[in-house]
């Protein structure tokens, strides 16, 4: 028995492309879920730079050191807990305050980053699955219209705008993950850029 593979793969678009709007349904759902919990991580660890980098700066020029510790002790944010970090190790020195607040600003990368690989992910490739369903309908359709050909176009015609339903899908789960992982991207920057300065104005204090 001959093996044909256009025959195996014509049975596959037998499937229809339904099952491909349900793949995107789900793939929505996590996008959705992966935006509202990155959008509550990063209120929760929001913070007004201009004024905490300005109070720590006085502070740092006033010796206020304890008073440095009780601002910073009340706050989630990165930078703050940059500098909590790095004057838990005043005692044993420039070197080691500053690797300690190097290797915390590492870990807290990882957490900032946490679940946008999935929305880089989704908006990269939820078009091609969208693209995937409708090249499936369309060989569907056309399959309709060999077994029917008194069907006419109109049988070609319904299952094709049928089809077009997928891509439109992928582009709706696509376009809010892209917009929100570059969103995203830019606050992770933002928040690693401020807690290194913090961190370089801290070491600049305490170095002879």
């Amino acid at each position: 028995m001959e093996f044909n593979i256009v025959d195996k793969l014509l049975a596959i678009t037998s499937l229809g492309s339904e099952w491909v709007l349900w793949l995107l349904l789900a793939l929505s759902v996590i996008s959705l879920g992966v935006i509202v919990e990155r959008l509550i991580f990063y209120a929760r660890i929001r913070l007004d730079f201009v004024n905490f980098s300005r109070e720590v700066t006085r502070r740092l020029i006033d010796n206020d050191i304890d008073g440095i510790k009780g601002m910073c002790s009340t706050s989630a944010s990165i930078e703050s807990q940059t500098i909590l970090r790095g004057l838990e190790y005043k005692e044993r020195g420039v070197d080691a305050m500053e690797q300690s607040m190097t290797g915390f600003l590492f870990g807290e990368k990882q957490k900032l980053d946490h679940g946008l690989v999935i929305l880089g992910t989704l908006g990269s490739n939820a078009p091609f699955i969208g693209l995937f369903g409708t090249v499936i309908g369309i060989i569907q359709a056309f399959s309709d219209l060999a077994t029917n050909p008194a069907g006419g176009p109109s049988v070609v015609m319904a299952g094709i705008s049928e089809a077009l339903i997928a891509t439109a899908v992928g582009l709706i789960v696509a376009i809010p993950a892209v917009i929100a992982f570059n969103g995203f991207q830019r606050v992770v920057r933002r928040k690693l850029s401020n807690a290194e300065a913090m961190k370089n104005l801290v070491i600049a204090h305490f170095s002879e």
